[in-house]
């Protein structure tokens, strides 16, 4: 599509995200992107009702997608509700189930996480949020950060796609890391996001 100078308008990407939680990353997302040229959010899925992320996209009118684990498992992974929104890229936003191998294959570099911690330390099943920060405090380390990631059959083990650090200071409680981990969150992932759409 042409605009009125003659420059080529690319169209804007469609970005799905799946959050679980209180949706502070889903929301720093969405503030990102609301007057893009990039992309849209054009649905939050969720697996948790009554989610504070749910509220979030209701006052962004963003349609929600409410996943069944059955469904979700061994159904066909809602695939078919991705196909019709022609998603380009799915963002996990602090979406704590796995994600089926059937959405993997159809999405191969294409489904992205980010995680509270420098991976590989401190990933895996049973790492998140509040585990993670009390893991890393518990076992002196001195700094922490985040990961962002590609996404495959395992959890927390896709090629990384950006890492950046903040030291875990004397003192601490996983609540004040945490806080310091969520700045970071906050200000990178909306980035990377829209370098990775960017090139694609």
């Amino acid at each position: 599509m042409e605009t009125p100078n003659g420059k080529q308008e690319t169209a804007k990407k469609n970005l799905v995200v799946f959050a679980s939680g209180a949706g502070s990353n889903a929301q720093q997302i969405i503030n990102y992107f609301r007057n893009s040229s990039v992309a849209k959010i054009v649905l939050i899925a969720c697996n948790k009702p009554g989610a504070g992320v749910i509220s979030i996209a209701e006052k962004e009118n963003i349609p929600v997608l409410m996943i069944e684990k059955e469904h979700f498992f061994k159904g066909d992974g809602y695939l078919p509700e991705f196909q019709k929104l022609n998603t380009n890229l799915i963002v996990l936003a602090g979406f704590l189930w796995k994600i089926p191998q059937i959405l993997i294959d159809h999405y191969p570099r294409r489904i992205i996480n980010i995680h509270p911690a420098l991976l590989p330390k401190y990933g895996g099943k049973g790492m998140y949020g509040q585990y993670v920060h009390e893991a890393i405090i518990n076992a002196g380390e001195v700094e922490s950060g985040i990961t962002i990631h590609y996404v495959d059959e395992h959890y927390d083990n896709g090629d990384i796609i950006f890492q950046t650090a903040c030291p875990v200071v004397e003192g601490d409680s996983p609540e004040t890391l945490a806080r310091r981990i969520h700045k970071l969150e906050h200000l990178h992932y909306p980035i990377v996001i829209e370098e990775l759409l960017q090139k694609m």
